[in-house]
């Protein structure tokens, strides 16, 4: 629970109107490592990409063969199972990024617009560990982004006062905040060093006493992840959670008043960040269930539980994208 609200109160410290934060993301190219929170910085591209769709765009449909130009069979576009390139495939027509076109008896699709590459500039990975007393496999964690690249710089935040003993267990490379998750204050104890993302790596997968087992990473494989953890972040945000259903959890209430308009789950009768479905519902003493007919509020604003319209309002996502111009069949062929 203390780490879920850290990590709540630090996504609502760094949101910008300029940024896109993303929450919980995997970040492994060969294992399984998942980062906590995710700044992606826009690129030159960046308006390019999000008048595309609000929505993650499916990497396998990306990375597929299938582009601008002449159609392709879905089957022959995709490398993987048939099933799985047609349900790719329609999830990308639902996102107006693939449109149809009938070849034979067959189904076809094509781009309806060339991919953005350098919608985004750079990407920041956040480790949150508010006890450094409690470290967990941080080492680890924290080595494995350092010698992996796919993040331009890494930052461990934590509540934590911290030491020199501290320090010297984590990769130098890795830059160190302390962040107090109820007043919002940062302290820059250490700052982060470039990593290199644009050669190959080192992952490591499994670590036994004696015993490491690692992965080389080749700089495409880096390049891929790096493409899908910022699409990722742009499609899935970091409100995962539902707004809870009780009166008195009202997001508006949040404290400190820096978080008043973050969206955050914050339980007026608890006085805290809660975690929505483990904590709130008729079985919580202070429960009220919500009136469902207040769609605005006073103002005749959409209220400010709303998690797309507040994510709109504080950052650089697009929640309603003009979609992209369909050129007319054929045309392409003179471009």
């Amino acid at each position: 629970m203390q780490e879920f609200a850290f990590e709540l109160a630090l996504c609502a410290r760094l949101e910008e109107p300029e940024r896109v934060v993303g929450r919980q993301l995997g970040a492994a190219v060969h294992g399984r490592r998942v980062a906590d929170v995710c700044l992606v910085e826009p690129g030159p591209e960046f308006e390019d990409r999000a008048a595309i769709t609000a929505e993650t765009i499916p990497p396998l449909a990306i990375e597929s063969a299938v582009g601008p130009g002449t159609a392709r069979s879905v089957t022959d576009a995709f490398d993987c199972h048939p099933d799985r390139a047609r349900a790719i495939a329609e999830r990308a027509v639902e996102l107006g990024y693939f449109e149809r076109e009938r070849a034979g008896s067959s189904t076809a699709v094509r781009a309806t617009v060339r991919y953005p590459d350098d919608w985004f500039d750079s990407l920041v990975g956040i480790e949150n560990k508010p006890d450094l007393d409690r470290p967990g496999d941080l080492r680890d964690q924290l080595r494995i982004d350092a010698s992996l690249g796919v993040f331009d710089e890494v930052i461990l935040a934590t509540e934590t006062y911290v030491t020199g003993a501290h320090l010297n267990r984590l990769p130098d490379a890795v830059g160190v905040w302390r962040f107090d998750p109820e007043t919002g204050e940062r302290e820059v104890v250490r700052e982060p060093e470039p990593l290199d993302t644009d050669g190959p790596g080192i992952e490591l997968l499994d670590r036994e006493p004696g015993r490491a087992e690692v992965r080389p990473v080749t700089a495409d494989e880096k390049r891929r992840q790096r493409r899908r953890i910022a699409e990722r972040a742009y499609g899935k945000g970091w409100r995962t959670y539902e707004p809870p259903d009780c009166e008195r959890c009202v997001p508006g209430d949040a404290e400190p008043v820096a978080f008043a308009d973050a969206g955050l789950p914050w339980c007026a009768w608890g006085d805290e960040i809660v975690r929505p479905v483990a904590d709130c519902g008729p079985t919580c003493p202070g429960y009220e269930p919500v009136d469902g007919d207040a769609d605005t509020d006073e103002d005749g604003e959409p209220p400010v539980a709303d998690s797309d319209a507040v994510r709109a309002r504080r950052s650089a996502w697009e929640p309603d994208p003009a979609g992209v111009d369909r050129r007319q069949a054929g045309l392409d062929r003179f471009l």
